[in-house]
């Protein structure tokens, strides 16, 4: 049976980029909830007027990857301490954020988030918010970091977090 996330750590394509990396993930799909706006686009999104996030929504198998590790994953690849932004991306577009799709993920998220506050040092600014509609990002936007894996911004920034879950979870990494 398949399980799905909806998160926001940052920019989307790292988050993309490390995830498809995982055993057990069947798709990673980059897109925009959070806000008012309906139908936004990257370019609306990256003025943080729409009230969106950029966020990734992860399908995975439990059988293949337990949904705490997923999670745990999502507080190694972004510092949940960081106030609408990650490194050099500043805005509300770039909060950490988790959307439970029921109360069962609400728990289950609330766990994963004193997890990461206890291994962060306390200071976590995640949020958790309902989940609205999830807008399917541009197709440019999809699996990014595969499509441009020399870009700048590739190499400097998700190549890092890629890394870090590397390390971190090897016993679930493709």
């Amino acid at each position: 049976m398949t399980t799905s996330f909806v998160l926001a750590g940052g920019c989307f394509w790292c988050l993309d980029a490390a995830y498809r990396n995982v055993r057990g993930v069947s798709d990673v799909v980059s897109g925009y909830t959070g806000g008012e706006v309906e139908n936004p686009n990257y370019e609306l999104v990256c003025t943080g007027r729409t009230g969106h996030a950029e966020a990734v929504r992860v399908d995975f198998d439990e059988e293949q990857v337990p949904a705490d590790v997923i999670l745990d994953m999502f507080f190694t690849m972004h510092d949940p301490r960081q106030l609408n932004r990650q490194g050099n991306d500043v805005g509300t577009q770039y909060r950490s954020a988790m959307f439970p799709a029921d109360e069962d993920q609400r728990e289950l998220f609330a766990t994963a988030l004193q997890r990461a506050d206890e291994n962060w040092g306390g200071g976590t600014v995640t949020t958790m918010e309902p989940l609205g509609q999830f807008y399917v990002a541009e197709e440019a936007h999809q699996d990014f970091f595969a499509k441009n894996p020399t870009q700048g911004y590739c190499l400097a920034v998700a190549v890092p977090k890629v890394n870090k879950v590397r390390a971190g979870f090897k016993e679930y990494v493709l």
